[in-house]
């Protein structure tokens, strides 16, 4: 499928559904049928391989053709061959085509909840994650049977969609089209490809633990394995890590996970990271994340003396730099963090955060700083950028360069194309993630690096820690690339119109008032206006 043609069969589904559930709920039962289209795509397409590989001499699999078919008959029903290529066991009453057949079938909602359960009940890793709320739809007859037929229509080829974040893609869609009522950033559940892509193409996590604090739906999971595969290694050489703050989240990115055959540790339960972290002994060679933007109220007060506060406590009223230290807190000795984040926390100077950013400025834990286009993120406008820290800025394991005392600034702020079909949302090129991902390697001399390192003018700069004191440590991009530097803040477009236009209603009232005054203070002397 193209892109075009998911979001097309994305949207009928959520008309079918409309009117009769919120927009809030009905993301889920879609959710849960594109999953069992997806695994019944992969399992059929299993049954392929088998026969590919009974007739490939080659294999160790390999049948004389009169004996072909019958050992064919015998093991596409061998769960062995299929779990030894880490494809689910769908048994026949719960495969997508069979209960297709049944899409008239008044009890089609209880046939699928039992189709699910029959499905965790065979797969381990599946249990307790998929949706099992069918029978329960407040739906009309006839429209469930109706959205499967929709979502019949969506073609899942492993060799394409195996790298494809897809259900992360339909969480995103449903949020970022239907769901903004419940008040929540798609940012929380789903992070653009291009941008997971940048931060898993500089961290380069080929092998060791990955964490992701604020996991959402396991995006930067899937990544990170796609780096991992893409550059010959192999599934396992990287242990996952995550926590979620979302019970039904946390169960998307298990199903998410488990499909790809990814094994992972999502803690013993959904929780709030600050107050209930699953993985408090943890540390990671690789954090990844994009954690919600501009937290207010978070819980500060209950935390005052916790050791993750390395830098300085940080503010109830913005849990920015509660999640930068928390990342730096589950670091390994040598280990490197990439996070999305707000504009606002490059400059801002409130409640103790610019003392907080001097000091890992000073503590030289900072490395490289990004800047983000606009346009890149479906539900929210607010300006955002990357911040890349190391426990380890040394020649060593992490460069042959070592960069001490300094931290690359990359503004790319002018890269990034429409995606097509979309008039407002952008993504990064291939090229362009290869371009800012490459002047990170080269400047720190890595294995992926290709060239030596070159400051180039308005786009990158190495600056030393006493250039950066001297802008009052502020971290924007800009500032040191010799662009001209615009100062972004974290209000949407619309919500700052708002404010200036109140404002400006406030100023010409006062200004009315004050036209009157004069005019009557004039009038008493005798001069009339």
């Amino acid at each position: 499928m193209t892109e075009t043609e998911f979001k097309k069969l994305l949207w009928d589904s959520a008309n079918k559904l409309r009117g009769a559930m919120s927009a809030a709920e009905y993301k889920f039962p879609v959710l849960g049928l594109v999953f069992l289209k997806y695994v019944s795509d992969i399992f059929d397409a299993q049954r392929e391989v088998i026969h590919y590989r009974l007739a490939e001499p080659d294999s160790d699999l390999y049948m004389p053709k009169d004996m072909r078919e019958d050992a064919f008959l015998v093991l596409s029903e061998d769960r062995d061959a299929y779990k030894q290529d880490n494809v689910f066991w769908i048994p026949q009453e719960a495969r997508f085509s069979e209960l297709l057949k049944q899409a008239a079938n008044p009890n089609l909602g209880k046939l699928l909840d039992d189709g699910m359960a029959v499905i965790e009940r065979e797969n381990e890793k599946l249990r307790g994650v998929l949706y099992r709320d069918f029978a329960r739809l407040p739906l009309e007859a006839g429209v469930l049977g109706d959205l499967m037929n929709i979502v019949a229509r969506m073609k899942f080829n492993p060799k394409q969609d195996s790298s494809r974040d897809v259900f992360g893609e339909v969480y995103e869609y449903f949020l970022g089209n239907f769901a903004l009522s419940e008040g929540q950033r798609a940012g929380q559940f789903y992070t653009p490809r291009s941008v997971v892509s940048v931060l898993v193409e500089i961290l380069a996590p080929f092998a060791g633990r990955i964490y992701d604090p604020a996991c959402g739906s396991g995006g930067m999971f899937v990544y990170s394995e796609r780096f991992i595969e893409a550059h010959g290694g192999k599934k396992g050489q990287a242990s996952i890590y995550g926590q979620e703050l979302s019970a039904t989240t946390r169960k998307l990115a298990c199903m998410n996970l488990a499909i790809r055959g990814i094994d992972y540790d999502m803690g013993k339960a959904h929780g709030d990271t600050f107050h209930n972290d699953q993985h408090p002994d943890l540390r990671a060679d690789f954090v990844l994340a994009n954690p919600p933007f501009n937290i207010k109220g978070w819980g500060a007060d209950k935390l005052p003396k916790d050791p993750r506060w390395k830098y300085g406590v940080p503010p109830d009223g913005n849990a920015n730099y509660a999640w930068l230290q928390h990342m730096l807190a589950r670091l390994s000795a040598d280990g490197r963090t990439g996070i999305v984040l707000a504009n606002g926390s490059l400059t801002t100077n409130t409640s103790g955060e610019g003392d907080i950013r001097a000091s890992m400025v000073k503590g030289d834990v900072v490395e490289c700083m990004v800047s983000l286009p606009g346009q890149l993120f479906a539900n929210t406008q607010i300006p955002a950028c990357l911040w890349f820290l190391s426990k380890n800025k040394g020649a060593g394991k992490n460069g042959k360069q070592d960069r001490r005392g300094q931290i690359l600034f990359i503004d790319a702020r002018k890269l990034a194309i429409l995606i097509p079909g979309s008039r407002k949302q952008k993504e990064f090129s291939e090229d362009e993630i290869r371009q800012i991902a490459q002047t990170y390697h080269n400047w720190r001399g890595t294995q992926w690096g290709e060239n030596g390192y070159e400051d180039v003018p308005g786009f990158c700069k190495s600056s030393s820690l006493d250039e950066i004191e001297k802008h009052g440590f502020a971290l924007t991009p800009g500032r040191y690339v010799g662009a001209t530097d615009v100062e972004d803040d974290d209000e949407v477009f619309e919500e700052q119109m708002t404010k200036l236009t109140s404002e400006l209603k406030e100023l010409f009232s006062r200004g009315s008032e004050l036209e009157q005054e004069v005019r009557t203070q004039l009038g008493r002397v005798g001069y009339d206006i």
